[in-house]
């Protein structure tokens, strides 16, 4: 059984990078001409890790996130997606990252309010209902957009200079409206169609926005639209389409159909494209109970892109916490993986008990054993 340091994945895909004694000093130079020196980690995890230039910057809607999205995996997705999406614009061999820079906090709370008189810039659908209707109980039009999310890529000009060299842009959208008036709440399912549609729209304008920024007419925009999971799922939403804005075009072109999904298994459907690994799940499943029977339950979760499962999250909750069982079951579960599921998969297994984390099995795509790491 190997023994490592586990940096998790979602970190990694973040960050992108780790300090190093040969970091790389430079400027930034950003649309005004003020100089910002800022230094480069020379170490790279992966080609698909961006690197992050230090001190690291955050965005200045850094915290709305946690008080307008439904739940801790779409806060984490919202991030996520929108590096993969950004990744087909902005190669991770040219481009530096950086958290959105450009957006204001300012300009978010007035965008996520509806449009009114008092507030023409909110991208919410106004409220017109007369006093007559509110007392007739009529409900207003649903709150689609729940936050924007901004990340910016830098590319080098010389040796010396760093420049912006585009910028990405998340909206994350409900499918799910919640209210309430009068003391009374309510939930409204948002059609898919009315989702993309105003998606688009707001999309269309928060570009035009953004292109009256100093320095931000020619910058290249990517946009994708997150559709968020309702407040009880237990996986995350999804970006279900991305265009782009060429540097110096107003509108956003070539959309495109983003085919990710994240599945909870063991599944409760009978989904074609999943029974294969929902029944290779339930038979890992069933040997653990087999093995071990007090502990709450297995879920896993899987990642699914162009139809294909990349990535495969279990999490196995544990009532026992002694060292010898910690390890005894760590090795049984880590067979498991190798027995169960396909190489060309990413698997990660969690044991956790009420004193936190105990132990990981780690086995990455195309390695035939996994890592493992107990924790002390």
């Amino acid at each position: 059984m190997k023994r490592i340091w586990w940096i998790p994945i979602s970190l990694l895909l973040l960050t992108g990078c780790v300090p190093s004694g040969a970091d790389e000093e430079t400027e930034v130079v950003n649309e005004e001409e003020e100089v910002e020196t800022a230094m480069i980690p020379s170490m790279q995890l992966d080609d698909q890790f961006y690197r992050t230039l230090l001190p690291y910057k955050e965005s200045a809607t850094r915290g709305k996130i946690v008080n307008r999205l439904n739940s801790r995996y779409d806060i984490t997705e919202t991030e996520k997606g929108l590096l993969r999406l950004s990744q087909k614009q902005f190669s991770p061999d040219d481009y530096y990252f950086q958290e959105g820079q450009k957006i204001t906090d300012e300009d978010v709370t007035s965008w996520l309010q509806r449009t009114s008189k008092d507030n023409p810039a909110g991208l919410n659908a106004a409220d017109d209902r007369t006093a007559e209707q509110k007392k007739a109980g009529e409900r207003p039009p649903a709150e689609i957009l729940a936050h924007v999310i901004e990340q910016n890529y830098l590319v080098k000009t010389n040796e010396d200079t760093i420049r912006l060299g585009g910028i990405s842009v998340g909206l994350a959208l409900n499918s799910v409206y919640y209210s309430s008036e009068d003391g009374i709440s309510y939930e409204e399912e948002i059609p898919q169609e009315q989702i993309e549609k105003e998606g688009k729209r707001m999309a269309g304008e928060i570009v035009k926005r953004l292109r009256e920024k100093e320095g931000l007419g020619d910058i290249p925009i990517v946009v994708g639209l997150f559709k968020q999971n309702s407040r009880n799922a237990m996986v995350p939403g999804i970006y279900f389409s991305s265009g782009a804005a060429p540097g110096g075009d107003q509108a956003v072109a070539n959309w495109t159909a983003v085919n990710e999904t994240y599945v909870l298994f063991p599944t409760a459907g009978a989904d074609e494209r999943y029974r294969d690994i929902d029944t290779a799940f339930r038979n890992f499943k069933q040997d653990v109970e087999i093995y071990f029977s007090n502990f709450t339950s297995v879920i896993g979760t899987g990642f699914y892109q162009d139809n294909e499962l990349k990535e495969l999250k279990i999490e196995i909750p544990i009532q026992f916490y002694g060292a010898a069982e910690v390890i005894g079951f760590t090795q049984y579960v880590t067979g498991l993986v190798v027995e169960h599921f396909p190489e060309n998969v990413l698997v990660e297994v969690s044991v956790t008990s009420t004193n936190g984390p105990e132990a990981l099995v780690l086995r990455e795509a195309g390695e035939t054993e996994p890592f493992v790491h107990i924790y002390e």
